[in-house]
């Protein structure tokens, strides 16, 4: 039997009079929705409306925390010490469950976003920092961190439910991460290129490289980014693709469990 998946995507990020993404298309695909909490984007209606569309759809919510950086769509690197980071997260995660219970459900995972999650990937302390602040508000919520980073390390040393996770729309540069944005390749665009990426690393149980490497890994779960003009397109295909290889799709929560 091939092994259980999910497929997740970034989502609410629309703020005010600004709209991102087509949520409510996205939302009949993905299985599990990372919900932006107002620091990188989002608003306040924006999150409970989401909350409430993934919650009528039975899709699993998450928190989508971030540097304090609207402007920059959370993209810069910013230099923030641990406490007040630590206190940042809670409150963001804190804001985004307040609305789930409001609408009657939870927060089941936390996934931080952009430059943050980068950052986190790469430094152990920034990792430390994350883990800490999810475990500190709920130890029982799942880390949905990158293959091969310092997040999953630091998830499983504080404790948390771990669940890896490849990007369906991005390349990979040779030492595991995300190629840089502004390199050219470093996000993939159209469906069946996604597609074709995604099927090599589940069929391989590895990354392939833009430098030709191959790194072992473990996938459990896939994000499709809801920001991208083919986002929905790419989830539905991706979506078809690996039920047409024999893999299920579940929540989050059932990846933790196994």
């Amino acid at each position: 039997m091939k092994p259980l998946l999910n497929l997740n995507a970034d989502l609410g990020e629309s703020f005010g009079a600004w709209r991102m993404g087509a949520d409510e298309a996205m939302l009949d695909v993905v299985n599990s929705a990372n919900v932006a909490c107002g620091f990188h984007a989002g608003d306040p209606l924006v999150m409970r409306r989401t909350v409430a569309a993934a919650a009528a759809r039975g899709v699993s919510i998450g928190a989508h925390p971030s540097f304090p950086d609207l402007l920059g769509f959370g993209r810069r690197r910013m230099d923030i010490p641990a406490a007040e980071l630590e206190a940042m997260l809670i409150y963001q995660i804190g804001a985004l469950d307040a609305m789930a219970r409001a609408e009657g459900t939870r927060v089941t995972h936390v996934k931080p976003h952009g430059a943050l999650n980068n950052m986190a990937c790469e430094d152990p302390a920034m990792a430390a920092t994350v883990a800490r602040a999810v475990k500190a508000l709920d130890p029982s919520l799942v880390l949905l961190a990158p293959v091969l980073s310092c997040l999953v390390t630091a998830g499983r040393e504080a404790g948390l439910p771990v669940v890896e996770e490849v990007f369906a729309d991005r390349a990979y540069a040779d030492d595991g991460t995300l190629a840089p944005r502004s390199q050219k390749g470093a996000v993939l665009h159209g469906a069946q290129t996604c597609v074709a990426h995604v099927m090599a690393i589940v069929r391989s149980g590895a990354l392939h490289t833009v430098g030709g490497r191959t790194l072992p890994v473990r996938v459990q779960s896939i994000c499709v980014h809801g920001d991208n003009a083919d986002a929905v397109a790419t989830a539905q295909a991706v979506r078809q693709a690996l039920g047409e290889a024999g893999h299920a799709l579940g929540p989050l929560t059932a990846m933790a469990a196994g």
